[in-house]
C-alpha cells in the first residue's frame, strides 16, 4: 500500500472529513495538501495516523461481533468515537476493551448477559466520566429517552461550554434539525418525535467538531 492509500484508508477508518485531515496534515508537515508533500513528508503523516489508532486491514477474515449485545456494543463504541473518547473505532478495538472489561478474549462473551453487562456498564461509565454522558433521565426532557441522545447532549457541551439546555432551548433544537438536513422545527415539531436513528445521525454530524475540539 502506497503512503497515500494509506493515507486515504486511515482518514476512512477515523472519520476524518477534509477540514480535520488538512489540520493534521499542516500540524505534521506545514502543508495541507498530498501533493504539495514529498514521499518522506507522507511517511509522516502514515506514522501519526497510525498514533492515533490507524490499523492497517488484516489480509485474514474480519472476526464478527455475534450476539444480541453486539448491537448495543457497537452503537456505544461509535458514540464514544463520536465523543472523542475512543480513538479507533474498529470492532477490533471495541473486543480488546471488552476483554479489558470482562478477561474473556473471544467474542461468545456477547452470549452472556453477565459478561456483556460488566462490558456495556464499563463503557457507560468511560463515556460519563471522560466526556459527560448523563445516562440517568431528566426530568421534562422527553427526548432523552435514547442513549443516542444523551450522548449529543453530552456533545453540546463539549462544544459549548457552560450551556444549560433548558425544556424550550431554541438553539439545541434548531442545530440538531441542522444537523438532520431537516427544517422540521419550523413547523412546530419538536426533537421528542426523534427515533435513536436520528439521535444517531446527530452523532455523526457533530461527531468530526468534537474530536478536533478534544484533540486541541
Amino acid at each position: 500500500m502506497t503512503a497515500i492509500a494509506a493515507i486515504h484508508a486511515a482518514r476512512r477508518q477515523l472519520g476524518l472529513d477534509d477540514d480535520t485531515a488538512r489540520d493534521l496534515y499542516a500540524r505534521v508537515t506545514g502543508k495541507r495538501s498530498l501533493r504539495e508533500m514529498s514521499p518522506a513528508e507522507q511517511d509522516r503523516v502514515v506514522a501519526e495516523l497510525r498514533r492515533q489508532g490507524f490499523t492497517r486491514a488484516s489480509s485474514g477474515a474480519r472476526k464478527r461481533l455475534e450476539g444480541k449485545y453486539a448491537a448495543k456494543l457497537q452503537a456505544l463504541w461509535i458514540a464514544a468515537w463520536n465523543l472523542g473518547i475512543v480513538k479507533n473505532r474498529d470492532d477490533k478495538a471495541l473486543i480488546a476493551f471488552v476483554e479489558r472489561q470482562t478477561g474473556l478474549s473471544h467474542v461468545r462473551f456477547l452470549h452472556h448477559p453477565g459478561d456483556a453487562a460488566r462490558a456495556i456498564e464499563g463503557l457507560k461509565g468511560w463515556m460519563a466520566r471522560e466526556a459527560g454522558v448523563e445516562w440517568t433521565p431528566m426530568r421534562g426532557h422527553a427526548w432523552l429517552k435514547h442513549d443516542a441522545a444523551k450522548v449529543a447532549l453530552a456533545q453540546w457541551r463539549i462544544l459549548h461550554p457552560g450551556a444549560l439546555i433548558g425544556i424550550c432551548d431554541t438553539d439545541f433544537s434548531e442545530a440538531v434539525w441542522a444537523a438532520l438536513g431537516r427544517p422540521e422545527w419550523l413547523k412546530g415539531e419538536t426533537i421528542n418525535a426523534l427515533t435513536i436513528r436520528d439521535w444517531q445521525q446527530v452523532n455523526k454530524a457533530w461527531g468530526a467538531e468534537v474530536r478536533r475540539r478534544r484533540r486541541s
